[in-house]
């Protein structure tokens, strides 16, 4: 019997011998190649930190202790030990676990996240929350894959060295996020691990493993001096600065090593960062060797991975745009915040990196340095998921919007996302932005409409988002920039007429709608492509010759499309009825998106249903397919 089949709890791992947590970390690092490879999920980040996931498990009551993982995509280890290995296969399946910590999941899940740099400001509260009642557990942020370059991440560092609880923040280095790290503060930690005393230090370590704690005291103050004496005299390691005791680089695959610097870190007071260097993918060559795309890959076959076409996406279709653009105007720009694979920018980013930022996971950075460029008379396009758009909102509103600056948000991933999950949902972006004076929001039925919805966005000038939803795409037919089509900014489109109703349908719903209506000479459908501002006048035609009017939306009820129809009619003294179809007030957990756009009355079946329930339709084939 294997290790890993003896462990079913955190008690299992804690009694496990040195040489039997070496071998369960290697039966870990396989099933998650084999869970991974079933159904897809976050590979790369789970691999590199197996070691730690063991060291951590081995140390640590997470049942009472709180380990905050920031981010949570690496930690299919940590679910696997922690009680849930009978159900890991149903890993960001229907119904299954969710691909992040969960706290609902599981008592050994600190935190729900999903978005990165929050471990640090959360861990904080949770200590400052222990010490005032007297309690004794022990609190450690794991943070990693490039959440530090997070505002939020640093501002959390700063308080932590000022209020100075006891906690150990363990510093993934694995130089990676999604893409290869950006900033100074990577520039900083590259540095540090090819400095020779850290070397003398680490070896050192090892040589003293089971010695006093006395050892590790004498270490780091050598490390502490050393390190002054490398870096300028007058300035000290940021760490340092900040107020919280630094220890490492240490190797993050060394279980050994990670138990001994754990152990003792734990006794000393106050804050204490632990850096330890890991590989992205560890243990997996292929993973190892492109970290990127087995960051979060499709199913594929564990004996024979390759990595796979994604084929072409909505992100395709915008990083074609983006490099057609700014070849055409050099005053485009592209700023994104570590999204580059994700936003189909890697092309861009080599044809035109003059003219492309990578921010980091600092979406508030990627806004308002937007709107500096703007401000010199550039045209920047922020590329960004709706998910990380809120947290920009901020500089959205002051630093853009106020000044009704030439800012385009280029929004990818806009609706429901699949196995990502509650946290990643696209489905709040049309409610926050078309609440902004000066904002303007559409969203494209295909490809060729994204193209002429950026050229006239980015002509027009102003706050203008584009939105698109995730997956794949038509690509458009190849064509020069000055042939692209341009829009009546505001303008809907009537691609089926009808005589007794219209649906009014936004991005895929254009589609559902389309299939729902195809026998149905009375219903026409209308790509209301622009939620601010409406085309009014259409609307308002529309509604003096219908029974009723649908909108259906992959987005939430309140504030989306349905409610800007709504606000309008009712401002107009319209008394046509209006059905409104979108998501209600609820979280929407990780799924098919097909099937809940089924579920929530807006796919093509449910629509149709909807127009049978009104008398506009009698049962079809397509309903008997279903």
């Amino acid at each position: 019997m294997g290790v890993l089949e003896r462990v079913n709890s955190t008690d299992d791992v804690s009694a496990l011998s040195r040489d039997e947590l070496h071998a369960l970390a290697a039966e870990l690092r396989s099933e998650i190649i084999r869970v991974c490879s079933l159904g897809g999920g976050h590979l790369a980040s789970s691999l590199g930190a197996v070691e730690l996931t063991v060291a951590l498990h081995h140390l640590y009551d997470t049942a009472r202790d709180r380990i905050v993982w920031d981010v949570g995509h690496q930690t299919y280890g940590h679910k696997i030990i922690t009680g849930r290995k009978d159900r890991i296969d149903t890993i960001r399946q229907p119904g299954g676990l969710a691909g992040f910590t969960t706290s609902s999941e599981s008592p050994h899940d600190a935190l729900t996240v999903g978005h990165a740099s929050t471990s640090l400001a959360a861990a904080l509260g949770m200590a400052l929350a222990r010490d005032a009642r007297g309690d004794d557990y022990s609190i450690v942020a794991v943070i990693g894959d490039g959440a530090l370059t997070g505002g939020m991440a640093l501002a959390a560092l700063n308080q932590i060295g000022h209020v100075k609880p006891k906690m150990t923040i363990v510093l993934n280095d694995n130089e990676m996020s999604i893409s290869e790290n950006v900033g100074a503060l990577n520039t900083f930690m590259r540095s540090l691990q090819v400095q020779p005393w850290l070397h003398e230090v680490e070896a050192q370590g090892k040589r003293t493993l089971g010695q006093i704690s006395q050892t590790l005291v004498d270490l780091g103050s050598r490390a502490k001096k050393a390190a002054r004496r490398f870096f300028d005299p007058n300035s000290a390691n940021p760490f340092h600065a900040m107020g919280v005791r630094y220890v490492g680089p240490i190797d993050g695959h060394d279980i050994d090593q990670l138990l001994y610097y754990l152990a003792h870190v734990q006794e000393l007071s106050g804050p204490t960062m632990l850096h330890i260097v890991t590989k992205k993918g560890k243990g997996y060559k292929i993973a190892e060797s492109d970290p990127i795309y087995w960051h979060g890959p499709p199913k594929f076959d564990a004996s024979k991975p390759v990595a796979a076409s994604k084929g072409y996406t909505w992100s395709s279709a915008f990083g074609d745009a983006a490099c057609a653009l700014s070849s055409a105007d050099d005053r485009v720009w592209v700023i994104t915040p570590a999204m580059r694979e994700g936003s189909g920018l890697v092309a861009y980013s080599q044809k035109h990196p003059e003219r492309y930022l990578d921010v980091g996971i600092a979406e508030d950075v990627a806004v308002t340095t937007a709107a500096g460029l703007a401000l010199r008379g550039e045209k920047p396009i922020v590329a960004i998921y709706s998910t990380f758009l809120q947290r920009g909102f901020d500089q959205v509103i002051h630093d853009v919007c106020l000044e009704n600056l030439d800012v385009v948000f280029a929004i990818d991933r806009a609706g429901l996302v699949g196995g990502d999950g509650m946290t990643h949902q696209g489905v709040y972006d049309l409610a926050y932005l078309r609440a902004l004076p000066n904002m303007s929001v559409a969203m494209p039925k295909d490809v060729p409409e994204m193209r002429a919805m950026l050229k006239t966005a980015l002509k027009l000038g102003g706050p203008k988002a584009v939105r698109w939803p995730r997956g794949k795409a038509t690509p458009a037919p190849e064509a020069p920039v000055a042939a692209w089509e341009e829009l009546t900014w505001g303008s809907w489109e009537v691609l089926k007429e009808g005589s007794r109703a219209f649906i009014l349908a936004l991005g895929p719903t254009v589609g559902y709608a389309l299939q729902a209506t195809a026998d149905l000479p009375e219903v026409g459908v209308v790509n209301a492509r622009f939620v601010k501002p409406l085309d009014e006048a259409l609307l308002e035609r529309l509604a003096r010759r219908a029974e009723v009017l649908i909108t259906a939306e992959d987005h939430v009820l309140m504030g989306g499309l349905g409610s800007a129809v709504a606000e309008t009619l009712v401002d107009k003294g319209l008394r046509v009825p209006l059905h409104r179809l979108g998501i209600p007030d609820v979280h929407v957990p990780h799924g098919d998106p097909a099937a809940q756009h089924e579920a929530f009355g807006y796919g093509p079946r449910a629509l149709r249903r909807t127009l049978e329930a009104l008398g506009l339709a009698q049962p079809t084939l397509l309903e008997a397919s279903d």
